[in-house]
């Protein structure tokens, strides 16, 4: 199971492992403090692709089938 939460979160044990996907580092947080596995900085959505999705739940299939068709092309 995957579950989304920001950086400037707390870390709970109930997250697991967890990892940052962005491409630059959040500022105001401390590597140490980060509390995750690694920084896969290079899955990062695109900034196009980010702005079209705006967060908006009504487009969270596509959003799914474009981002992996992104990771794809990037192979």
């Amino acid at each position: 199971m995957v579950h989304i939460k920001r950086i400037y979160d707390l870390a709970v044990k109930e997250d697991g492992r967890r990892f940052l996907v962005d491409r630059f580092w959040p500022r105001g947080i401390k590597k140490e403090a980060a509390h995750i596995e690694a920084w896969l900085r290079d899955i990062d959505l695109s900034k196009v692709l980010c702005s079209w999705f705006g967060h908006d739940p009504a487009r969270w299939d596509e959003f799914y089938r474009k981002y992996f068709a992104e990771l794809d092309n990037r192979a």
